[in-house]
């Protein structure tokens, strides 16, 4: 199987690529490196299984080759982060839209039709705090002038071409819904709030809560995570989808600042920070992220391995292994 990986150098995207290589598959990952790193590519040089091209998708020259090659498509590129979002919001718009659309347009050329994995967001459900968050649910973007809101546009905006392109074209596509993955290669440099704490509760220093700490979320580790990827993308026959990715075990985001503490036997103290400090400019969060799974359960005979405790405690590992 030939499978290709648009931001495959990132966090999700290379245990993606790690998946496949160990299924023997030829992969070709396409990155830009904006958030994606070249240790993540690095580590699959010398495969013969592996091609890797430093592209952005906005230009480069052999994408309709790449589709045309292609048995899988796993479409992770995009601008991510609520740092990024903030500081370059166009760039989330004319990044996350249009690199999706030529990718799309290139499939639709290719006369093949790969199965496409289209990563969307659970941004793209609003402000909703009753209860589980369902597929069928509105979608919805808060009133307001509000730079925020480019990147849950952006993802809708993606959905809708995925769903024009399946209905036009015939290309068999899942639209993911991500619910706040997290594990190993993680990085917190841009608003990611696990790493973040692990790396402050090793290192001794102050875990910075942003808000009262009492919005909750509910986190995923990557290794399930690309699991089900897997097992919805041999599904993708089964007609055009939005599902739920996730766990829907909800935490406290000050819970979560307490649970790090726990698990890194650190002393750090808790510090709480408002919007305006922590992001530069007034913010406006999200107060619960919960979703339904029971789409994905249906979907999927994946069930979840890896519990919150077992990724913070690997990512202690890792970070402890990277200063020691």
């Amino acid at each position: 199987m030939h499978i290709l990986v648009t931001g495959g150098a990132g966090f999700i995207g290379s245990h993606v690529v790690d998946l496949h290589l160990a299924k023997g598959h030829k992969v070709h990952v396409v990155d830009d490196l904006s958030t994606g790193t070249i240790q993540n590519a690095e580590r699959y040089f010398g495969n013969p299984l592996y091609k890797f091209d430093h592209a952005d998708l906005l230009t480069f020259d052999r994408i309709r080759e790449v589709a045309a090659w292609a048995d899988r498509v796993y479409h992770l590129a995009a601008v991510v982060g609520v740092f990024r979002v903030l500081q370059d919001p166009t760039a989330v718009l004319a990044s996350n839209i249009a690199a999706c659309e030529r990718l799309l347009r290139a499939v639709a050329a290719s006369n093949w039709k790969p199965d496409v994995v289209l990563a969307s967001s659970s941004e793209v459900y609003g402000h909703r705090d009753d209860g589980n968050l369902r597929e069928t649910d509105d979608l919805i973007i808060t009133a307001g002038l509000n730079p925020r809101w480019s990147y849950p546009i952006s993802k809708i905006a993606d959905e809708a071409l995925g769903v024009a392109f399946a209905h036009k074209h015939g290309i068999p596509i899942t639209l993911i819904r991500f619910f706040n993955t997290i594990g190993p290669r993680q990085r917190g440099k841009y608003g990611m709030v696990v790493p973040r704490f692990v790396k402050q509760a090793v290192a001794g220093e102050p875990l910075t809560v942003f808000g009262d700490g009492l919005q909750t979320r509910s986190f995923c580790d990557v290794r399930d995570t690309v699991q089900f990827l897997d097992q919805l993308a041999n599904r993708s026959n089964d007609g055009i989808k939005a599902v739920n990715v996730g766990n829907d075990r909800e935490i406290s985001i000050l819970d979560l600042a307490k649970l790090v503490i726990e698990r890194a036997g650190s002393q750090s103290e808790i510090r709480f920070l408002d919007y305006q400090s922590a992001y530069g400019e007034p913010y406006e969060d999200i107060r619960r992220r919960h979703p339904s799974l029971d789409l994905l359960h249906s979907l999927t005979a994946h069930g979840h391995r890896y519990t919150l405790e077992d990724t913070i405690d690997h990512l202690i590992a890792e970070v402890r292994t990277q200063t020691g």
